[in-house]
């Protein structure tokens, strides 16, 4: 006696392997081959991180800004809050998927929309950080052979003893004529790759020399403090500048190691792009919600499978913030 196997709707939404239907599974799918994928992004950042250890910013002071806190040293602060952000957006989104079993429309568009808002939230988060990132707030020099010297001066109220110094503060004003060289001014051979920064390099090395409590701080870590130089070998060490470097780009960055500032804006943005088709995945089955789509089919199972994809934009961010922020 033979058993006869249905596969009606193998193919078709209904039910498939283990009860899942088949616009689950590819969801599932989906979301195994995209984990890879950053996995890959997060295994490259820890093999380079290990290689230049000596060199690499240090998280604590990269991302020290707050909003409304100008001025206040907040050291992972507001990446914590977009991490709180994020994982509550996951609550509301669980909330969602529950109401969906009950059939209960109403509280399924609620929660849907406080995701949505939540989802913005971040977004805009991610958005102000990398405002931040690129403008950068103290400024340095970068050598010939590339590494980048920063300005201290002693102050016993600081851990490691001495407080980061900006440009600004100390940098002298020699009125030079400095321009942009552009194609279009003739200057093809010899094009600025980037805008002027706001003070020369002979400003800086003139401000510093008239500034004897000034010392420069190096990339390499030491006791998990960078390395600061006596007087004489901060002077020699100018020496070497060749350019001032404020902000950060593709190309090279205040904070240190050139390869942190391209890490942080391939993963974070990868991540970003992520979440924002999560929002907009959200919005349009929110507004099948508002019609009734759902409610005439008596399944909610596509709320379900949008939740799976923001569950696991979540869950990445849980390892970005780990890996990248915090350790």
């Amino acid at each position: 006696m033979s058993a006869t196997v249905n596969n009606e709707h193998a193919l078709d939404g209904g039910p498939g392997p283990m009860g899942a239907t088949y616009g689950k599974m590819m969801m599932w799918f989906f979301i195994v081959s995209d984990a890879l994928t950053f996995s890959g992004f997060i295994a490259a950042y820890g093999f380079s991180r290990f290689k230049f250890i000596e060199t690499w910013p240090i998280a604590d002071e990269v991302f020290t800004h707050f909003p409304f806190l100008h001025g206040v040293n907040a050291p992972m602060y507001y990446v914590a809050l977009m991490t709180f952000i994020l994982i509550f957006s996951s609550v509301t989104m669980v909330i969602a998927v529950d109401a969906g079993h009950r059939l209960q429309k109403t509280k399924v568009a609620v929660y849907m929309l406080l995701t949505i808002i939540g989802g913005f939230m971040f977004l805009g988060s991610q958005a102000w950080e990398w405002k931040n990132f690129i403008k950068g707030e103290y400024g340095a020099v970068e050598t010939a052979g590339g590494s980048i010297l920063q300005f201290v001066k002693p102050d016993k109220n600081e851990k490691s003893g001495y407080k980061r110094v900006k440009l600004e503060e100390f940098a002298a004003n020699l009125n030079e004529e400095r321009e942009q060289l552009t194609r279009d001014k003739g200057v093809w051979f010899m094009e600025d790759k980037f805008a002027l920064t706001n003070y020369s390099l002979n400003e800086v090395n003139q401000g510093f020399k008239s500034h004897p409590e000034l010392l420069v701080r190096t990339e390499f870590i030491k006791d998990k403090e960078k390395t600061v130089l006596s007087r004489e070998e901060s002077e020699k060490r100018l020496k070497d500048a060749v350019l001032v470097v404020e902000g950060a780009n593709l190309v090279r960055n205040e904070y240190g190691h050139k390869l942190f500032a391209d890490f942080f804006f391939f993963i974070t943005g990868f991540h970003g792009f992520h979440v924002f088709s999560g929002v907009l995945l959200n919005i349009l089955v929110f507004f099948n919600v508002l019609l009734g789509t759902y409610e005439r089919r008596k399944s909610y199972e596509m709320v379900e499978k949008v939740g799976l994809y923001w569950h696991f934009v979540d869950l990445v961010w849980v390892f970005v913030f780990t890996f990248f922020y915090l350790v």
